[in-house]
């Protein structure tokens, strides 16, 4: 954690040396080139997306196991590890992005429209400066259960293979979960694996969130409390809608709602029954909302080390 706060993901490194995330992706990829096939079945490509799935996750946990063997069984192994454990956490990455939206938007509206359109997969053209800011807070909100927290969990549980094995879960979604023409059926067993992957975390993030509210300014604990468990269910994310539930609570926003990806108009639920116009100081507000739920989180794992 520690590492990933203070180095991130240092550009200069990464121009040189291919980043673990994209390596992933590039894996994916090729598979996705030798097993998709558009004029399969349904049942086909659904089989032909659960092997493509179940190799890029074997294969990656798989290196992440070998690379652990290789390691020095001292300090130094235990440096290089989380080391290279740091490179799959996204915290800090995702405050730098968020906020860029924020910059972005305070300047103008085109310019946090370029800045969210990089975070989000909804057109940006289509949003006014609410939208581009509920976006972003929407976007913190769940990504930092699934960049932090999720693979914090899952390397606290099983080392190195386990958070490598998470990411790979994480990308394949990313890439291939998708509900379209293409990957309705390729990516159902990805998106599900996903969901499955994403269950604890998400709540964990949740309660850490609403843990914070009570120390993070402009934020009660109280009414985050009431919209996760009124509001998180309705969600059409099993996972998603305690993240955003919670932010949205403690800082009294209304997030998700119905909204549009392309052409595709997605009919959600509110999250919260807060205020729906929300600005550049709100999404200041998340990300201290996030960042006090960071710190909790670091006490956390110390004290368990510690123990």
């Amino acid at each position: 954690m520690l590492i990933d706060v203070c180095i991130g993901d240092p550009k200069l490194l990464y121009q040189r040396v291919t980043h673990p995330v994209v390596a992933i992706g590039f894996i994916i990829s090729r598979l996705e080139r030798i097993l998709y096939r558009a004029t399969a079945s349904a049942k086909a490509q659904f089989l032909l997306g659960t092997l493509a799935s179940l190799i890029t996750v074997s294969l990656v946990t798989g290196l992440a196991w070998a690379t652990t063997l290789l390691l020095p069984d001292s300090w130094l192994g235990l440096l290089i590890e989380a080391a290279l454990a740091s490179t799959l956490l996204a915290a800090v990455s995702l405050y730098e992005h968020v906020d860029e939206v924020r910059q972005g938007l305070s300047e103008s509206l085109e310019a946090g429209r370029s800045a969210v359109a990089m975070i989000v997969g909804r057109d940006p053209q289509q949003l006014d400066g609410s939208g581009v800011s509920r976006a972003a807070i929407e976007s913190a909100a769940e990504n930092f259960s699934d960049g932090f927290v999720a693979p914090m969990m899952a390397f606290a549980v099983a080392g190195l293979p386990g958070i490598a094995a998470y990411k790979a879960i994480n990308t394949l979604d990313s890439m291939i979960g998708h509900h379209n023409e293409r990957y309705e059926y390729y990516g159902k067993f990805a998106a599900r694996l996903d969901d499955v992957a994403n269950w604890l975390p998400a709540r964990l993030t949740a309660m850490s969130v609403l843990a914070a509210a009570m120390l993070a300014p402009n934020a009660q604990a109280a009414r985050a409390f009431e919209t996760i468990f009124r509001d998180a269910g309705k969600h059409r994310s099993p996972n998603a809608g305690w993240c955003e539930a919670a932010v949205a609570g403690a800082l009294g926003y209304a997030l998700a709602g119905p909204r549009a990806y392309g052409d595709t108009v997605v009919d959600d639920a509110w999250m919260g029954k807060g205020r729906t116009n929300l600005g550049p100081a709100d999404i200041s507000n998340t990300l201290r909302l996030l960042l006090t739920t960071w710190v909790l989180l670091f006490v956390l794992v110390t004290v368990s080390i510690g123990g």
